[in-house]
């Protein structure tokens, strides 16, 4: 019998959060998903991992039987699965480098060249992700790299050096009564409804619908959006605000959004990011100088 390491994954979350909740966040997944791969792994295998209670949930003697084995087992396949990808790229002399929205901004330029100069016959194959993965692929070992905003979930499981700082704005339909004033004071837009991430990127939609920082008030959502150009469409047709790093004001014009500075909500940053294995890979390490280099 074979099974899927994707639903391994999932019944080891759940075993080290003892909660569907929880770990749902943790996996970037939604609870009734989860429930259901949970489910289909314990009529593959034949046998009940969890019994639920109020409590959350509490593995069986089978179930910690497999919750003994499964780490090590998924630590040797994402071994071999990223050995296996990294040899077919340094074949190719490709780096894949992951990124969400406008990646380094301006910078992003300056570091692919100077990747292409202090590597010759390389090349940095940019890999654009949804927001719905926060990590760019990153986690699951699709890119080598990834220019990313910080914070993400699993940001503590990786290596990351942040490149720059810049404050977050709000974007808002032109004909948002908001839109006239010069800055607007983040309280002032707990009540307005937001386009938000899938709730499935747990903390990370939480931090850009500022959740930490709205003194118990409870964000309202709107519309739901994975894409830029979705993003910029659901603001557009009045369906919610959203906030924005400073920098979409450049990068993410468009007719019928607005973007305005807004006070009372911490900044955000952008990092380059790698996994611990790499860090004696000599071509991740260069592109990290590179990245670096652009401080």
């Amino acid at each position: 019998m074979d099974v899927d390491t994707r639903l391994l994954r999932y019944f080891a979350a759940v075993a080290e959060e003892g909660s569907l909740t929880r770990a749902a966040e943790w996996l970037y997944v939604s609870q009734p998903a989860l429930t259901k791969q949970i489910k289909q792994l314990e009529a593959q295998v034949g046998v009940t991992l969890f019994t639920r209670s109020r409590a959350g949930m509490v593995l069986t003697e089978p179930g910690r039987a497999l919750a003994a084995q499964v780490p090590a087992l998924l630590a040797g396949w994402d071994r071999t699965l990223r050995e296996t990808r990294s040899a077919a790229r340094r074949a190719a002399r490709v780096l894949r480098v992951g990124f969400l929205a406008s990646a380094a901004n301006e910078a992003t330029q300056h570091i692919i060249a100077e990747f292409a100069r202090l590597r010759p016959g390389w090349r940095a194959d940019m890999r654009q992700a949804s927001w719905a993965n926060p990590t760019a692929g990153l986690t699951h070992g699709d890119v080598d790299a990834a220019l990313l905003r910080l914070p993400f979930p699993g940001q503590d499981s990786l290596r990351v050096e942040v490149l720059f700082t810049e404050p977050r704005c709000v974007a808002l339909p032109t004909a948002h009564p908001l839109a006239v004033r010069e800055q607007i004071a983040f309280m002032d837009l707990w009540d307005e409804p937001f386009v938000a991430a899938p709730a499935e990127t747990g903390r990370w939609r939480d931090y850009w619908l500022a959740v930490d920082e709205r003194d118990g008030h409870p964000a309202r959502v709107g519309a739901v959006t994975d894409q830029p150009d979705e993003w910029l469409s659901a603001i557009a047709n009045g369906y919610g605000i959203a906030l924005a790093p400073e920098s979409a004001a450049r990068f993410y014009a468009r007719p019928g959004v607005i973007y305005r500075p807004v006070t009372g909500v911490s900044p955000t940053q952008v990092g380059v990011a790698w996994s611990p294995a790499d860090d004696a890979n000599p071509v991740v390490q260069d592109f990290v100088r590179c990245c670096l280099d652009t401080r």
